[in-house]
């Protein structure tokens, strides 16, 4: 699958569906890139920007381009349900990234919070909604997300989904690069989360197959686990994985409009609730349909040396998840 996609006519039957994409935090350095992406995809006939501030001229910038969705901008606490209602899809990259004299708790804290008042006012203007998770750590702000629902009655684990994209694209193309292939014809699944040796590229299960040494394995692994620290040290410390982020993100939601649709054959990798592990959520190829997850698929047959990842990766993600999950419950 590549982007190409987006940047063609749709079929006449994709355009008789109108679909509403908001987006959480448009002005950021994610959240405008992916406006303009899905501002570009002709399944998308209204795109509601939503931050605390600025969106107004994001989105009269924005709806400037000649494609068909109808573009609203919206700011501050007092917009949000108007943004939310009626959307089909609520994608969520709205939280700060980390910055000098920062931790990670730190971090977590603002992010988590922002996160669990955002699905709270999902929850009561748009409950039907797809929601496209992207804020990090997604490791546990899906759960966060979870337990809100769950708090108001409306969660539908079919319906939430964390966006592990990036790794997927990342992948991809440095599986490409390594073997001198295609980019646009190679497909390498990635499991587990969203984080460091959470995230676990099967490259046993690459296509096309193509030869890999040990030592390659472990490096383009490696590779695709540090790409958003690759991403920071290139930019100096001044910025992080954003455009990229957002291609990813727009390919996951373009797929997300596609299932609501009723279009067959639609699979890609995501976190979810998910019972393929004794972990109560896990990234993987998941099939989308009309009521979001269709399918929650299998891992398939792992090499020895993704058992062992795997394996490695469980206590750090089920750590990551309990504390998204206390974090909702004590809040």
């Amino acid at each position: 699958m590549t982007f190409a996609g987006l940047f063609r006519r749709a079929a006449p039957e994709a355009l008789k569906h109108q679909r509403k994409v908001a987006i959480l935090g448009a002005a950021g350095g994610i959240g405008q890139p992916l406006a303009l992406l899905m501002k570009l995809n002709p399944l998308v006939s209204s795109l509601s920007l939503y931050d605390i501030a600025n969106t107004p001229g994001v989105a009269a910038d924005v709806s400037h381009a000649n494609t068909r969705a109808e573009v609203v901008g919206y700011a501050g606490d007092e917009q949000l349900g108007e943004a939310l209602k009626g959307a089909d899809v609520v994608i969520i990259p709205a939280g700060v990234p980390r910055k000098p004299g920062m931790t990670r708790d730190d971090l977590f804290n603002i992010n988590a919070g922002i996160v669990k008042s955002l699905c709270t006012a999902i929850a009561k203007h748009c409950p039907e909604a797809v929601i496209n998770m992207i804020s990090n750590p997604v490791n546990s702000t899906v759960p966060i997300a979870a337990e809100v629902f769950k708090k108001a009655n409306m969660y539908d684990p079919k319906k939430l989904f964390g966006v592990t994209t990036l790794d997927v694209v990342r992948a991809r193309t440095f599986y490409a690069a390594k073997k001198g292939l295609s980019v646009e014809d190679v497909d390498v699944p990635v499991v587990g989360g969203h984080a460091g040796v959470t995230i676990l590229p099967l490259f046993s299960q690459a296509t096309p197959k193509a030869t890999l040494t040990d030592e390659e394995i472990d490096a383009l692994t490696k590779r695709t686990q540090d790409g958003g620290t690759e991403v920071v040290q290139a930019k100096a410390g001044k910025g992080s994985a954003t455009l990229s982020m957002a291609y990813a993100g727009a390919l996951f939601a373009e797929s997300c409009l596609k299932g609501l649709n009723g279009e067959s054959g639609v699979v890609e990798c995501s976190y979810v609730a998910s019972t393929v592990t004794d972990l109560p959520f896990f990234s993987s190829k998941v099939r989308l349909g009309k009521n979001g997850v269709e399918e929650v698929l299998g891992l398939g047959a792992l090499s020895e040396y993704e058992k062992k990842a795997l394996e490695a990766m469980k206590p750090e993600l089920k750590s990551s998840i309990q504390k998204g999950i206390d974090f909702a419950n004590q809040n």
